[in-house]
C-alpha cells in the first residue's frame, strides 16, 4: 500500500500509523478495525474496505503499538496490555480522529480489546463485532500458542511472512506477544467479570475449526454480556473468518449493523 494512504498520530503516548476509509461524520458511526495479536493494517487485506462499502459507513484501520508501521515495542509487555490498549490508546485515537460513535470490529486480540472498551466505556460504542475473540485462556488457546511458538522457532518462512507487514519490528513483536501469553501469571487470565458491564449490541463470530479457541468462548460472551448478543459459529472455518469465509462474514455483519444503526446502511 502506498505510504500516502497513511497518517500518523500520537495515542497512548505512542506514535501510531492509521488509514481512514471514507469521510468521517461525527453524527454517523465509524467502523473501527482492531487487528489480531500479530496483525496490522495490511493483514486485514481488503476486508475493511469491503465492509465499509457493504454498510455505507466510513472506517478507521490502524496499527497498534509495536505493529506494522507504528512505534516499535519496548519489552516486556505488561500482563494487561490488551486492557491498556482499550482504556488508554483507543480512546485517545478516537478523540484525535473526531470519532464520537465508534462501531468496533475486532479480530482475535482485537476482539478482546473491543470487548474491554465496551465494558470500560459502556455508553461509547454503537455496537461491537468480534471475530475469534477470546475472553478466557483455555486449553485450545494454549495449544494455539504452542503452535505459534513452534513455528516461530522452527519455520523461517513464518517470520518472513510477518516481516512483510512488520519489518524490523517482527522478532520483537512475536517474542513479546508469546512472552505475555505464556507467563505463569496469565494461566488463569479471563475477562469474564468484565463482560457484565457491556450494554451495547454485540455480534460474536468464530470458526468451528478455530485452533485458538473453542465454542466455549462464544458461549461465555453470550452468557456474560448484559446487552443484546448474537453469536455465530461458522462451520468449516478457522481462526480468521473474515478471510476464510469473507462473503458469509460480510453478509452477517452487514445485516447486524443494519439492525443496530439508526438510518440507512
Amino acid at each position: 500500500m502506498n505510504d500516502d494512504a497513511y497518517e500518523y498520530l500520537i495515542a497512548g503516548s505512542r506514535r501510531l500509523r492509521l488509514r481512514r476509509l471514507g469521510t468521517f461524520d461525527p453524527e454517523r458511526p465509524v467502523l473501527v478495525f482492531l487487528h489480531e495479536g500479530l496483525g496490522s493494517i495490511t493483514q486485514w487485506r481488503g476486508f475493511p474496505a469491503n465492509l465499509c462499502a457493504a454498510t455505507g459507513l466510513p472506517g478507521l484501520v490502524y496499527d497498534r503499538y509495536g505493529h506494522g508501521g507504528s512505534e516499535p515495542l519496548e519489552l516486556p509487555r505488561p500482563d494487561d496490555f490488551l486492557k491498556i490498549a482499550a482504556e488508554w490508546a483507543l480512546p485517545e485515537l478516537l478523540a484525535a480522529c473526531g470519532i464520537k460513535k465508534p462501531l468496533l470490529v475486532g479480530h482475535s486480540d482485537g476482539g478482546t480489546i473491543a470487548l474491554y472498551f465496551a465494558s470500560i466505556f459502556p455508553a461509547r460504542p454503537v455496537a461491537c463485532v468480534t471475530l475469534a475473540a477470546h475472553v478466557m485462556l483455555e486449553p485450545a488457546t494454549q495449544a494455539g500458542l504452542a503452535s505459534v511458538k513452534a513455528r516461530w522457532q522452527d519455520d523461517p518462512e513464518f517470520l518472513a511472512r510477518l516481516a512483510r507487514h512488520h519489518g524490523d519490528r517482527t522478532e520483537r513483536l512475536v517474542r513479546g506477544w508469546l512472552d505475555v501469553w505464556t507467563r505463569p501469571t496469565m494461566r488463569a487470565w479471563s475477562m469474564l467479570d468484565d463482560l457484565r458491564d457491556i450494554r451495547c449490541p454485540v455480534l460474536a463470530m468464530q470458526g468451528a475449526e478455530d485452533a485458538h479457541g473453542s465454542p466455549a468462548q462464544l458461549e461465555a460472551i453470550r452468557a456474560g454480556v448484559s446487552g443484546p448478543v448474537e453469536t455465530l459459529l461458522l462451520p468449516g472455518c478457522g481462526h480468521v473468518p473474515h478471510l476464510e469465509a469473507p462473503e458469509a462474514v460480510l453478509s452477517v455483519i452487514r445485516d447486524f449493523i443494519g439492525r443496530v444503526v439508526d438510518g440507512p446502511v
